[in-house]
């Protein structure tokens, strides 16, 4: 592993992503923030990134269109000189009731947040091969496991990025690549500060914690794993939620 570390965080704009990406961010370090459109979130994303010493890189592209995220990654790896780090971070809801659900709801999720993540992780598996060293960390959730009312296709999505991780490290732990997943509980994010006050108090009651996480906390989680001392730590999920599940 080089000393100087590229590291690519999808859905880096605002939230966890953006946490992750400046807690990945180390001085020298290349950070390149994936975003889908808010442009001005992910400036935000690079000056915080730039405050710690790293040199961040802007690049919006869609992580459930193929030849986007490939025409991106090649290039990253043509700029860049290499991949090391890939934070499957992006996602999306369209929570519904199942009896409600349209398919375009289903589809969406399923898109983004699954399929996102198959076509990011395969497009640096072939890079981090070649210089035998990679980190691929996958930010799942807690309702992954749980499930939750109103959530089928996001907790789908979650549990599926769960079994992926888990194939993916078996394969790949040979190559002195690991692959891992964080799965937070509830973070105070803009996502959760929408929550009605009734529904909030409902949530923290199942939380032993008895408050909500911050987007740091997972961000710590997710360093750890892409750092050079998890390198015997592969296929593993990382619960970050306050004892709300304990698996």
């Amino acid at each position: 592993m080089s000393e100087k570390r590229v590291v690519l965080v999808t859905g880096a704009s605002r939230g966890i992503g953006r946490a992750i990406a400046v807690a990945l961010a180390r001085p020298g370090d290349e950070v390149i923030v994936n975003f889908a459109s808010n442009t001005a979130a992910a400036e935000q994303t690079a000056s915080a990134i730039e405050a710690v010493g790293a040199v961040p890189s802007l690049r919006p592209f869609d992580v459930c269109d193929n030849d986007s995220v490939r025409e991106s990654i090649k290039d990253i790896v043509k700029t860049h000189g290499r991949i090391d780090v890939l934070v499957n971070n992006a996602g999306i809801t369209r929570d519904n009731l199942l009896a409600l659900m349209k398919q375009s709801e289903w589809d969406e999720v399923l898109e983004t947040n699954l399929k996102g993540v198959f076509l990011c992780s395969q497009a640096v598996v072939k890079p981090m091969m070649r210089q035998k060293f990679g980190r691929i960390v996958n930010v799942t959730s807690v309702v992954g496991v749980t499930g939750n009312a109103g959530q089928c296709n996001y907790s789908a999505a979650k549990a599926g990025i769960i079994g992926f991780t888990r194939s993916l490290a078996r394969e790949l732990i040979s190559r002195n690549i690991t692959v891992n997943a964080v799965a937070p509980g509830y973070i105070e994010t803009e996502m959760t500060q929408r929550i009605p006050e009734k529904a909030r108090e409902a949530l923290l009651a199942q939380i032993p914690a008895g408050r909500c996480g911050a987007p740091e906390e997972v961000a710590a989680a997710v360093s750890f794993l892409a750092s050079h001392e998890a390198g015997y730590i592969t296929g593993q999920v990382i619960h970050v939620n306050g004892g709300m599940y304990m698996g």
